[in-house]
This record gives structure tokens, sequence and C-alpha cells, in this order.
């Protein structure tokens, strides 16, 4: 049984920073690729930062230079620091993970097979 659930969401002005965590039970992030996507209503889920089991990095162009993935493997832990939020960052973001060993940090949906439930950021101008 495979949970992850995501916590760190909330509402900021434009500018302000968040950071949002995973927290993961029966699976192990320092063994797999991990990610965090966002989906915006009537968008398509979009990647935007992703991490393999050696720390190699992806990043969306969007997001380049203001997020920062990163993992606690001590803790089994998946954040996101998000700096210098925008209103176009506004959407629901959702952890996951892949179910292979060896991969590549990839920013496409159907690279992952486990998904959390999702934590709503709201950006305000």
């Amino acid at each position: 049984q495979v949970q992850l659930v995501e916590s760190g969401g909330g509402s900021v002005q434009a500018g302000g920073s968040l950071r949002l965590s995973c927290a993961a039970s029966g699976y192990l992030f320092s063994r797999h690729c991990t990610a965090w996507f966002r989906q915006a209503p009537g968008k398509e889920r979009e990647g935007v930062a992703a991490v393999d089991r050696y720390g190699s990095t992806s990043y969306a162009d969007s997001v380049k230079g203001r997020f920062t993935i990163s993992k606690d493997n001590a803790k089994n832990t998946l954040y996101l620091q998000m700096n210098s939020l925008k209103p176009e960052d506004s959407a629901m973001y959702y952890c996951s993970g892949g179910s292979t060993t060896y991969c590549r940090a990839t920013l496409h949906t159907y690279d992952y097979n486990y998904w959390g439930q999702g934590t709503q950021v709201t950006v305000s101008s």
C-alpha cells in the first residue's frame, strides 16, 4: 500500500514563498524518480520539477530559478520550495512517484505511477 500526502499549500501574495511537503508511506523516495506536478482549472497537468534517486533534477522552464525540488531520505519526505510566486503559479500541486528503480527525472505524467491527493496553492496579485 503506497500513500503520498502533500501539505504546505495555501494562499500567498505575488512575490511570496511556500514550501510544499510530501510524506510517503509504503514507498521510498530514495529508490525512485519523484516529481511535483500542478494542474489549474481547465488546463492539463503540468510537470513542475523532478528528481531521480541520485539527485539529478529537472525543472519546467516556467519555474527555473524560482522553485527547488529536494528530498530528505532520512525523513522519507519530498519538498518543493517555491519562491517569487506569481499568480500563474496558482494550481493544485501533486506529489508523484515512479515505480522503477532506474529512471530519469522527467516531467511526463506517464512516467509516474503513484499520486497524492494534492494541495492547493493560490497566488494573488
